[in-house]
């Protein structure tokens, strides 16, 4: 058992359902939710280095400095401008085209509190980088990840964001409140 296996499941006593069969899968946009803590970075850090797939996500490029920029950018981050008048979303689809293998978790809420209603740009650059959608929920009321198969996107942005929504009902965020 690797070290990242040791602290996730015997430390912090986690487990995770389902499997990253997708490893062969190159590009990929992953849904975590419900995004309620800081602590999910870690949690997904760990699960990632587990489970041996490499998973990036994207950040305000001020963070790509030194000194950390290194850390993140080993981490699995990439730099976005976020002051340009760039399109975010196709800035971001850039990403992926740029890249041989890229997948870019994000939370679909877009923020740690609570939300009614999901943010739409994860969507939007599965379509421009035509690239599937991978839900993965993090439960800390059973400290369960749970990993589900990827989604095309069909351009129903209703239809498809309601199919993808019933992968997290029950999933409970560090702090509840927010789910």
């Amino acid at each position: 058992m690797n070290i990242y296996k040791f602290i996730l499941y015997k430390i912090l006593g986690w487990k995770i359902v389902g499997d990253f069969k997708e490893k062969e899968l190159k590009k990929v946009i992953i849904i975590v939710a419900p995004h309620t803590s800081w602590s999910d970075f870690y949690i997904a850090i760990l699960c990632r280095k587990a489970l041996g797939v490499m998973v990036n996500f994207v950040g305000k490029k001020e963070l790509f400095t030194w000194p950390l920029g290194y850390y993140f950018r080993w981490v699995g981050g990439a730099p976005l401008d976020r002051k340009s008048k760039q399109n975010k979303v196709e800035a971001i689809a850039s990403i992926f085209d740029s890249k041989e293998e890229f997948r870019l978790g994000i939370s679909p809420e877009g923020t740690r509190k609570k939300v009614e209603v999901w943010r739409t740009g994860f969507y939007y650059i599965a379509l421009a980088a035509k690239v599937p959608i991978m839900p993965v929920s993090m439960d800390y009321k059973t400290k369960t990840v749970t990993i589900g198969t990827p989604f095309s996107p069909t351009g129903d942005i209703d239809t498809d964001i309601t199919f993808l929504k019933k992968f997290y009902v029950g999933s409970i965020g560090k702090v509840a409140e927010y789910t």
